[in-house]
């Protein structure tokens, strides 16, 4: 078993009330994946953001309330889409399991 910490990075320092926050940890077989990327698309499907996992698979982004879909890409795992709703003051903290391709 990793030492990485479950779900997303901490809150710590994050005025949680004032922002909409959507974070979590990318996984392959309950291990976290680093150095993947997570895409941050609107309701419409348009690009909006894209962030780099961290070496212990977490991410996290600052978007307005509503519905948003993250596309996870990383090397040899099939592209995983997963649509969360968000909204401020609620962090939205999910676990995106993608399979290998």
């Amino acid at each position: 078993m990793c030492g990485a910490t479950k779900g997303g990075p901490s809150l710590d320092g994050v005025d949680v009330d004032k922002e909409t926050v959507i974070q979590g940890i990318v996984t392959l077989d309950g291990e976290p994946v680093g150095n993947a990327y997570v895409r941050l698309l609107d309701a419409t499907g348009e690009f909006t953001a894209e962030v780099p996992t961290s070496a212990t698979g977490q991410f996290r982004f600052f978007a307005a309330p509503g519905e948003w879909t993250l596309r996870t890409l990383a090397p040899r795992v099939t592209p995983t889409d997963r649509t969360v709703q968000a909204q401020r003051g609620v962090p939205v903290d999910v676990e995106v399991a993608v399979s290998a391709a």
